[in-house]
């Protein structure tokens, strides 16, 4: 077994103590709350950082709670366990309970954040093609600082590449509340560890019509993707019985965005044809569920 190198931990209790140790330790320090993702580093030799900032007991980074517009806050060093069973998540967003389940497994739920997973920005991310199909958002503060709100498409900028600034931490996400008659549909297919592919849809109906749709694909190319131009093949479509040739155009276009690259998982062709087949899955079951919601 690989031997981490020597570190000390550090465990503020406010954002301001986070932001202080992070402006006095700089480029020696790296923050974490559950430390999945980072100890993989760590063990694999790619980090070797002499300073962890954990910022686990920092009241402002708990707690999930719904606002009165129905908009889902969840803190980001809650993990993914106490989303998925969360009785809050599961009674306004049974989508994002479900999602939740089946990120990696029992250990990294338990110990893992939604926080460290999105500052981490694998470009397999479950979360992050999620929040990206369902207009989710993050909140972002640095001690002393006013908070500032970016979406998800702004704040993923490349593989392992986020926008956070120098001593600004992730505090919070949130997931916009659901129309009436709208659903999500999540949906990947694994060969290893990872997920091969990662596909998120959510559709909204009315008079048995859709009106708005939103896909995004991850895991097949080097950041999670949010696939633009589908208005023209999906708004319109009869929900209980979608053209199948449009929803076909629908996941070419998806295809060619989500840019897949060649790797241990398949050739770009290869991936191509998955984007496929499962983003015409995705929205045939999004519009099912749209239509009983």
């Amino acid at each position: 077994m690989t031997t981490l190198p020597a570190f000390t931990v550090h465990r503020p209790v406010s954002l301001d103590g986070a932001t202080a140790l992070l402006d006095e330790l700089a480029d020696d320090a790296v923050v974490y709350s559950g430390g999945t993702e980072l100890l993989l580093v760590y063990r694999f030799g790619f980090a070797d950082y002499p300073h962890l900032i954990d910022v686990k007991d920092i009241p402002e980074l708990r707690g999930i709670t719904v606002d009165p517009a129905g908009e889902l806050r969840i803190g980001a060093a809650t993990t993914h366990r106490e989303i998925e069973r969360s009785a809050l998540v599961g009674e306004h967003f049974p989508a994002l309970a479900t999602m939740e389940r089946h990120v990696g497994n029992i250990r990294v739920r338990n110990q893992g954040t939604i926080g460290g997973n999105l500052c981490f920005a694998d470009p397999h991310s479950d979360p992050a093609t999620f929040l990206l199909a369902t207009g989710g958002s993050v909140t972002l503060r640095r001690g002393g600082s006013s908070e500032r709100r970016l979406s998800m498409e702004e704040f993923v900028r490349g593989p392992y590449e986020t926008a956070l600034e120098p001593g600004e931490l992730l505090v919070a996400v949130h997931v916009p509340t659901m129309a009436p008659f709208a659903a999500i549909d999540h949906r990947k297919m694994s060969f290893r560890e990872r997920p091969a592919i990662t596909v998120t849809s959510r559709l909204t109906v009315a008079n048995g019509l859709i009106t708005e749709a939103r896909l995004a694909v991850g895991s097949v190319g080097i950041v999670p993707t949010l696939v633009s131009g589908l208005d023209p093949y999906l708004v319109g479509l009869d929900a209980a019985a979608p053209d199948g040739d449009a929803l076909d155009a629908a996941a070419a276009v998806a295809a060619v965005a989500a840019g897949p690259v060649e790797d241990e998982n398949g050739s770009e062709q290869y991936k191509q044809q998955l984007v496929r087949v499962l983003s015409t899955r995705s929205l045939r079951h999004a519009a099912e569920q749209a239509l009983a919601a």
